[in-house]
């Protein structure tokens, strides 16, 4: 579990799954490069990371904004080193019925979660490869959910997209793992996070929040610390793909 030397990047890095996996690879010794639009945010992370003898950096980015993501890449590498951790996290969920379906419900989600899945995977393929010769081994992590899996009406278009980053990741995988570059796809339950803030619609918001009186909902600490096991493993081992699920969410 030790990451020392290694450098780790978080996309959707100022709250939640994101925050969480950004303290605890620092924790484990990774130089962690932080990026999301919040400045104030990643400020304050970064100042604790560093406060708990970590090391990070933020870098204010909108990653569906291809060129300014290669751009914020190139920064990281010339301060931090090659990334040899990429946790390809941020994500939006908007589920709304389709008699009230906005057009920008469907396609916010579809920029953030498969687009700028997309974008960060290009602006950091030369990195991984390059700190998998240095290192050994390098380390892709997709955030995906179990709704790329499993039927909830209301949430067609979120999903899709997450079939879509799970999809991707095994395609990744046999791509990149003969360079030495690990894929792995994270696929959460329910996660009490800022996700849930972003639901417009009352109907969805409030069967959601339903689920609390019979399940414990997991925590980003939760995911975090999956993450960092993964990446934290011996180079010959893989864990291509993983349901993280409260234990009474059925």
């Amino acid at each position: 579990m030790n990451l020392n030397g290694r450098v780790a990047v978080v996309t959707g890095a100022s709250s939640g799954i994101g925050a969480a996996v950004a303290q605890k690879l620092a924790d484990q010794g990774a130089s962690v490069a932080l990026l999301a639009r919040r400045k104030s945010a990643l400020d304050e992370l970064v100042s604790a990371i560093r406060e708990s003898g970590g090391t990070a950096a933020s870098f204010v980015v909108d990653v569906t904004d291809r060129n300014a993501l290669t751009a914020a890449a190139a920064l990281i590498e010339d301060e931090l080193g090659s990334a040899g951790i990429v946790v390809n996290n941020a994500g939006i969920m908007l589920p709304t019925p389709l008699s009230r379906i906005e057009d920008s419900d469907w396609t916010r989600q579809i920029d953030l979660n498969v687009g700028a899945v997309n974008n960060t995977v290009t602006a950091f393929t030369q990195q991984l490869l390059r700190s998998a010769e240095d290192y050994g081994v390098a380390d892709l992590v997709n955030t995906a959910s179990i709704a790329g899996r499993n039927l909830f009406p209301t949430y067609s278009a979120y999903a899709a997209s997450k079939a879509y980053v799970i999809h991707l990741s095994k395609n990744l995988r046999a791509e990149f793992a003969p360079k030495n570059v690990r894929v792995s796809v994270v696929e959460p339950g329910i996660v009490d996070s800022e996700l849930q803030s972003h639901i417009a619609d009352d109907a969805a918001r409030d069967r959601l929040a339903s689920t609390r009186e019979r399940i414990e909902w997991l925590n980003p600490a939760d995911i975090a610390e999956v993450m960092a096991y993964t990446v934290g493993l011996p180079a010959h081992v893989n864990l291509s793909e993983i349901t993280v699920l409260p234990t009474h969410q059925i």
